[in-house]
């Protein structure tokens, strides 16, 4: 029979193999070890979810996209549970891809854009591109703060994109032309003015009396270095991101477009979040709106002084006819989008 053995025992009550100092140190880091195996996922230890923010521009803070990114991640940065990533420059895809993509609730979480490419979902947020539409920063706040923003936000729900913020474009948009001035409205007609393949854009510029040339942006610059082009069109602050100031001399302030952005994300990607979290990530980009809306006015002005110091020349004219005939071109393609309701509230908004 082999004989039990029994640990001994010391007055105190204490085994003689725990007086032993070191063995009782092992043994306490032994059994520190073992809780954590059968606990290894403790709230602090928890793998922070991640956003992934997509946008089109570089990853610079010259961008309005990216400068509204930035503030996005800044205000989301000390959450316990949310942490975001931000990939510039169309890292993720192409911008109709991207939300394709989060539609179906993979690739992206987010996406900042501009509102023109959401049209291929749901064609009456074509009514916010309109040409001459906007009269200043003021009514465009006021109208995407309002039924007009409620209205499209809630419309993209059922395409499976939520709207957090209505956002700015750094500035309207203005016509360039790299030999030729344009001192009054007639001297546009004609000229071959690049812009974005986007039927309002080119109806916008067509109605002004130029030669609506859709291109690439990559390939404006040598196109109007060569006499391809006469000019194109895009805000100042674009035009001076890009250098545009060394090809082209002139800049006419015709300010005919301005394209709101919009800062949406998955609906399927949103319902994984917590109530606490989607506020969270709610309030963030409100916050980045709320930066952006301050921000463009002044970004816009410190891009014409940049202009001009690098020697271009702005003239100001008379843009009532531009208007004029804008008119009933608005109409027209509100009435193709089904929008004709949504143009007149913002008609009516002061």
């Amino acid at each position: 029979m082999v004989a039990k053995l029994e640990p001994r025992i010391v007055p105190g009550g204490v085994p003689m193999f725990l007086q032993n100092p070191l063995r009782r140190a092992v043994i306490a880091v032994g059994v520190c070890f073992a809780v954590v195996a059968l606990f290894p996922a403790s709230t602090a230890a928890q793998q922070k979810k991640q956003i992934k923010l997509s946008h089109s521009s570089q990853a610079s803070a010259d961008s309005e996209l990216h400068q509204a990114a930035l503030e996005f991640e800044q205000a989301l940065v000390d959450n316990p549970t949310l942490e975001v990533k931000i990939y510039a420059a169309n890292a993720l895809g192409q911008e109709r891809d991207v939300y394709e993509a989060m539609q179906l609730g993979s690739g992206a979480t987010c996406a900042i854009s501009g509102t023109a490419i959401l049209t291929n979902f749901n064609k009456r947020l074509g009514v916010l591109d309109l040409p001459f539409l906007w009269r200043d920063y003021g009514h465009v706040h006021k109208v995407l703060d309002g039924p007009v923003g409620t209205t499209l936000a809630k419309e993209l729900e059922g395409t499976s994109l939520k709207v957090l913020a209505w956002m700015d474009s750094w500035g309207y948009r203005n016509v360039i032309t790299a030999k030729k001035p344009v001192n009054k409205p007639e001297d546009i007609k004609g000229l071959k003015i690049r812009t974005i393949q986007t039927p309002i854009y080119v109806a916008a510029l067509n109605s002004m009396g130029a030669n609506a040339t859709p291109m690439a942006f990559g390939e404006v610059y040598n196109a109007m270095q060569t006499g391809v082009l006469d000019g194109f069109e895009h805000s100042a602050a674009m035009i001076y991101a890009n250098k545009f100031y060394e090809i082209a001399k002139y800049g006419v302030l015709t300010r005919h477009l301005f394209g709101p952005l919009v800062f949406a994300c998955s609906m399927k990607e949103w319902q994984k979040f917590t109530p606490a979290e989607q506020q969270a990530i709610q309030t963030a980009a409100t916050k980045a709106r709320d930066n952006n809306r301050t921000l463009a006015p002044k970004r816009e002005a410190e891009a014409f002084d940049g202009l001009k110091t690098k020697g271009m020349v702005f003239v100001p004219i008379d843009t009532s006819s531009f208007q004029k005939a804008a008119l009933p071109l608005q109409d027209d393609l509100a009435k193709e989008r089904g929008a004709t309701d949504l143009l007149a509230t913002i008609r009516d908004t002061k």
